[in-house]
């Protein structure tokens, strides 16, 4: 089964330069800002449908192109070699650990841009899978006050070392604890147990570091769970969400909202 899915109607799009990088960012709503960082292969039809219930929820959301063809299934036989060509790009660092991967400060100054043209007490990020570490390390930015971490996938979780490597660099991590500790910052995690590619140890490291600020949504995805998720469940806000109340996916959709009006509005 497939989760809700959208196409770019009523979205706009520009290109957008920052940190030497220009992607097209597509845009759609009003309200309170909120950067949408697509998961890969791209911004497929499951995450336009989250930015579109995000725009039925009162805010304005930038979502960057940053790999793959907007409106593209996400389950397709390109969908490999995007995900080649994402491993070995420099941007993303996918292998590597204690990094401070460039494509943080062109979501840092997208977050600014977004910040200053949207009411609001600031900006929320969501990552997601591969771009999943990408939102708490976008919040070393003071205009990001909701990042939310959904199954955070990089660096690829090759060893010990990189499935515990919470996704960003020591001093970025240093930088978000002073602003938990100073300003009250609040992160929220959401992963499915037994998800290989969200390991537990990465948001394991992040609760160390950042305690009760870290709020973790995990789902039971164990053999024989209730909701019959697979064992390769990944995608907690796009692919495997089903709209029925009690649904976990559902629910946790659902928190994000709510985090997101809490930190925002």
């Amino acid at each position: 089964m497939s989760g809700p899915e959208a196409d770019l109607s009523g979205w706009t799009s520009a290109p957008f330069s920052a940190a030497g990088f220009t992607y097209d960012v597509y845009r759609k709503g009003e309200g309170p800002g909120v950067v949408l960082i697509p998961e890969m292969p791209g911004l497929h039809p499951g995450v336009l449908a989250l930015g579109n219930h995000l725009v039925d929820n009162g805010f304005t959301v930038a979502a960057p192109s940053l790999y793959g063809t907007p409106e593209a299934p996400g389950i397709r036989p390109g969908a490999v070699a995007v995900m080649v060509r994402g491993c070995v790009a420099k941007e993303f660092a996918a292998f590597a650990t204690n990094a401070d991967r460039p494509i943080a400060h062109y979501l840092r100054a997208l977050a600014r841009d977004l910040n200053e043209w949207t009411p609001g007490k600031g900006v929320g990020v969501i990552g997601e899978c591969w771009s999943g570490g990408f939102a708490l390390a976008a919040a070393v930015d003071d205009s990001v006050l909701a990042p939310v971490l959904s199954q955070p996938s990089l660096p690829l979780g090759l060893t010990a070392r990189h499935r515990a490597d919470p996704g960003l660099s020591d001093g970025e991590l240093k930088v978000i604890e002073r602003r938990v500790a100073e300003e009250g910052l609040c992160a929220l995690g959401l992963r499915f147990s037994e998800d290989p590619l969200s390991p537990a140890a990465r948001f394991t490291t992040l609760k160390k570091r950042l305690g009760d600020a870290f709020e973790v949504i995990e789902i039971d995805s164990k053999k024989g769970n209730e909701h019959k998720f697979g064992k390769m469940a990944h995608s907690v806000l796009t692919l495997e969400v089903r709209e029925v109340e009690g649904h976990p996916a559902y629910e946790a959709r659902k928190r994000v909202v709510e985090f997101l009006r809490e930190r925002l509005v």
